[in-house]
């Protein structure tokens, strides 16, 4: 801006680009000689508003290289919005996204989180064995078909190894899962504990996270299937070649109208009726409205063709995503169907213990019949039965029978109204 008067900073700042941060730190430092910042309240510390995080840049040779960037850089880079640079923090833990811009397609495929643009990919740089493999498996591949033709361009080819390796990672997760998952029930099945339960529980808030996971990648897939905005906007390759032809078209027509505009200027004034520009210009807009016609309908049926290749590519990783999501749904269906018979063999125990607990309180009032009649006889009054030696054993005998017939008219009754149907 003119007219701005910039402060003055020493001679050895001043010949030396790389030493703004000490110039900033000096400055820093001359504002807390002469103004006490730690005296306002609102003011915050902006030491960690830009942090350098470790990326790794593969281009289309498959070279790699080790970057050191901050957000702000990104952002420039790859003309993205903070928003989008949200979903490749490693502090937060995101969905599985993938996201079309104009000149870049942000990718967060579980722990594969980059930036891929027309002729780069901008990893994150991580420990993880997924984001290792990544970055090897492209330069191999970029490297390998260097020299050799490909359909698919750069940026559909990193977005092929990203769900590769995605769908392959969360298919072993759920085969190494159901691995586990199939002794334990097995087990629990023939012989139920509380600690074959307990390793049941926890195998079951794995599996329903990993299928949680499993569904929203596929359910992402699907999403960009179904938007053919979306697959068009993640063509890049194509904007970028298109954009080139704009500049140059423009680039050479300003220097047709430079050069015909300079040869009017040296040859001596013309006549209106002898003068072309106005013809040749009004031409050269018909040329360039008919071309540009002409381009835009070769451009959308070749976008047309290219949004089928995206659609087939990403069909086939839905397949692999989809059939993963039917094998954890299946281990969870043998989970339930374990869950049930665990239910049922339960069920059969609570009938007998309800069978021996009614049992035994038919004895019990069978028994107490038998004192009942014992506590009559053994009152203290007269009568003509005590002068009968064997009447007391008739006694006994016609309790006995009648408790043994109300015993069995118990059990009859039990069995017919089903109380112990197993």
């Amino acid at each position: 801006m003119k007219g701005s008067v910039s402060p003055s900073l020493p001679s050895g700042l001043m010949g030396n680009p790389s030493s703004h941060n000490a110039g900033r730190v000096i400055l820093d430092g001359y504002s807390n000689n002469h103004i006490p910042v730690s005296g306002f309240p609102g003011l915050k510390k902006r030491s960690h508003a830009h942090i350098n995080r470790s990326w790794i840049k593969i281009d289309q040779g498959g070279n790699s290289k080790i970057l050191e960037l901050d957000k702000a850089a990104i952002m420039r880079h790859c003309s993205l919005p903070a928003r989008d640079l949200r979903l490749l923090d490693p502090l937060f833990i995101y969905p599985s996204t993938i996201l079309g811009r104009e000149n870049a397609i942000v990718v967060s495929l579980e722990q594969i989180r980059c930036i891929i643009t027309a002729d780069e990919v901008i990893l994150m740089n991580s420990l993880d064995a997924n984001v290792v493999l990544y970055k090897s498996e492209l330069c191999k591949r970029l490297q390998t078909n260097k020299e050799q033709s490909d359909d698919l361009p750069f940026e559909f080819r990193a977005l092929e190894l990203a769900l590769e390796l995605t769908c392959m990672s969360l298919d072993a997760q759920v085969k190494e899962l159901e691995m586990e998952i199939h002794p334990v029930l097995d087990e629990l099945a023939s012989s139920i504990s509380t600690l074959n339960l307990e390793r049941v529980r926890r195998f079951k808030g794995q599996l329903l996270a990993l299928t949680q996971r499993v569904q929203k990648v596929c359910d992402e897939i699907e999403h960009l299937m179904d938007d053919d905005g979306d697959m068009a906007e993640m063509y890049l390759t194509e904007k970028k070649l298109r954009k080139e032809a704009f500049t140059s078209s423009e680039l050479y027509s300003q220097t047709e109208e430079s050069g015909g505009a300079g040869v009017v200027s040296k040859s001596a004034p013309v006549s209106p009726v002898g003068s072309t520009s106005g013809v040749r210009k009004l031409q050269r807009a018909f040329s360039c409205l008919s071309s540009s016609k002409h381009g835009s309908l070769s451009s959308s049926s070749s976008s047309r063709e290219n949004i089928d290749q995206l659609e087939m590519l990403l069909e086939a990783y839905f397949v692999v995503s989809d059939n993963t999501l039917n094998k954890s749904s299946s281990l969870k269906e043998y989970i339930d169907d374990t869950e049930d018979l665990i239910n049922i063999k339960l069920g059969n125990v609570q009938n007998q213990l309800i069978q021996f607990e009614l049992l035994l309180t038919a004895a019990t009032f069978v028994a107490t019949i038998f004192a009942v009649v014992a506590g009559v006889f053994g009152m203290n009054f007269e009568d003509s039965i005590f002068d009968y030696p064997f009447a007391f054993h008739w006694v006994l005998i016609t309790t006995g029978v009648f408790c043994g017939m109300l015993y069995i008219s118990f059990l009859f009754y039990f069995r017919h109204k089903k109380v112990f149907p197993l």
